[in-house]
């Protein structure tokens, strides 16, 4: 019966010990480009961005000198990762290009022209000081219109700076209109 009683304490002693304030989130929120590209996709619909597992995660995770990847509890992504990339990619393409460029499902009454699926197979923020984004994308006919499918890999870097979790975000942030530009141009 006494070790019943305890439970209730030991339970307050682990909340107390939590500090909500000591949590912070971190947002995947590129600054809106400016038109510089031609529209090259018209009317895309972007299927949800595929990222591996410690880059989809809640955590932000990171590599450390020996080659670990590492994450805090206390900083968070901001949103679901995949979610949040998907958004940013999207509005990207779409300031880059002109394109209308819009997440699935897709919500207007005219289906678009073509389909968009990005895979992204790395999302690193390495020991090394540089975020490594590697994958492939898809480009594809939807429905009727008869025009070549693209597929294209893709491989660069960014600065990180720090592996603080705000220079990781903003790296991430980076990351997304480079992909976005690449995109936009098929190339």
């Amino acid at each position: 019966m006494k070790a019943l009683s305890l439970i209730p304490l030991c339970l307050l002693g682990l909340a107390a010990c939590s500090d909500p304030e000591k949590i912070a989130r971190y947002p995947i929120d590129p600054p809106t480009a400016e038109k510089a590209l031609p529209n090259r996709l018209g009317r895309a619909e972007l299927r949800e961005v595929s990222l591996p597992d410690y880059a989809g995660g809640q955590e932000i995770a990171f590599q450390t000198a020996d080659g670990a990847l590492r994450s805090n509890p206390d900083n968070l992504w901001a949103d679901d990762p995949a979610r949040s990339v998907t958004l940013a990619l999207a509005r990207q393409i779409s300031s880059l290009s002109g394109a209308t460029v819009i997440s699935e499902p897709w919500p207007l009454a005219d289906p678009p022209s073509r389909r968009i699926e990005v895979r992204i197979e790395q999302m690193l923020p390495g020991a090394d000081g540089l975020l490594h984004v590697a994958g492939v994308y898809f480009v594809s006919a939807n429905g009727y219109e008869r025009s070549g499918d693209t597929v294209r890999r893709f491989d660069f870097t960014v600065p990180i700076g720090s592996q603080e979790p705000q220079a990781i975000a903003k790296a991430n942030s980076a990351a997304v209109t480079q992909l976005a530009r690449q995109i936009a141009q098929l190339r």
